[in-house]
């Protein structure tokens, strides 16, 4: 098959598509055709030589993708040859084959079509086991994400107002923040302009923060929570190293969670997977949450991927798609 290597860690260069032996459906895995692959932050620090693979993951990046099932490893039930599934991964999605423990493969929701569903497994699994596992997000409770326009922002505002939380964003436009309105976020901060901890004080503070960008926020995020708050770090945009004031926590009797996917054992993703397939999907069904795409770009063209996800301008995700895999992402399927 052909894959995205990464012979030396670097730029966007530093990608190449190459020719790499086919991988095999193991006891317990899947073998997905690659219809389309998610582009994730982690993609770019593996690319840079910041995040390697787990062991025994695929070296070649990509965290999700959607495709179809072309063969079955022993022991697996429950999937057939030819499904359309989309898939969680631990590394190998920027390929034409990857093979996927079977408890981290999630069938195409209804209302969506198959080339979009590449862009769903990693957000929904990670803003589902954070704001909602982690950090306990209920309904009337705010929640402020950072970030508001990523892929992992325009998912997590749809998805806490189908669930009845409020939600405030931070976002570095007016073009950004408006998209996030049209989402369902409430409280719309330009964070080049305004100062979040004095937006969020206006409403009492939020309950719950989903943070990318690490330690340049954590003494504001820590401000900006509501008694009882709860905040979530899943990046580090901003850094790794900050001084935690214990007296402004304890205060709030708040708490600081910082959490990671990618390297968490088999049987947790798979139930993380499968808590997503019960709650999450049936509101992709109903319409109620749906896939955010930026632009698609052809699989070959990682490079380009990588540029306009570090250039931050996009909105939602931006995907690659195997040769030939052009698809509808509005193209209703059955649910």
């Amino acid at each position: 098959m052909r894959a995205v290597t990464i012979p030396e860690p670097g730029g966007p260069e530093a990608l190449v598509w190459s020719e790499v032996p086919d991988p095999e459906a193991g006891a317990g895995e899947v073998l997905v055709e690659v219809a389309s692959s998610g582009v994730n932050r982690a993609d770019v620090l593996q690319r840079q030589g910041f995040y390697d693979p787990p062991p025994g993951a695929s070296p070649y990046p990509g965290l999700e993708c959607a495709g179809r099932v072309v063969a079955l490893g022993p022991g697996v039930s429950g999937w057939r040859v030819g499904d359309e599934v989309c898939a969680l991964l631990a590394g190998g999605g920027y390929a034409e084959l990857v093979a996927v423990p079977a408890g981290q493969l999630l069938p195409v929701p209804g209302g969506v079509g198959l080339v979009a569903a590449g862009g769903l497994p990693e957000v929904a699994c990670t803003v589902w086991s954070n704001v909602f596992g982690a950090a306990g997000l209920r309904a009337g409770e705010t929640l402020l994400v950072h970030g508001g326009a990523s892929g992992i922002g325009t998912f997590a505002i749809q998805l806490a107002r189908a669930l009845g939380a409020r939600v405030a964003v931070t976002a570095g436009s007016a073009e950004k923040l408006e998209r996030c309105r049209e989402l369902g976020a409430e409280v719309l901060v330009n964070y080049r302009e305004d100062d979040f901890v004095e937006a969020l004080g206006r409403i009492g503070g939020a309950d719950v923060i989903l943070d990318i960008v690490g330690a340049r926020y954590l003494a504001r995020n820590i401000a900006a929570l509501a008694p009882g708050g709860r905040l979530v770090v899943i990046g580090f945009q901003g850094g790794m190293k900050a001084e935690l004031n214990l007296g402004a926590l304890l205060a709030k009797r708040a708490s600081v969670t910082a959490t990671s996917l990618r390297a968490r054992p088999a049987e947790e993703k798979a139930a993380i997977v499968a808590e997503v397939r019960e709650r999450v999907w049936p509101l992709l069904a109903e319409g109620r949450v749906r896939p955010v795409i930026d632009r698609l770009l052809p699989l070959p063209e990682a490079a380009l991927a990588h540029e306009v996800l570090e250039a931050g301008g996009h909105v939602g995700k931006v995907l690659l798609t195997a040769t030939g895999e052009e698809g509808d992402l509005t193209a209703p399927r059955p649910a």
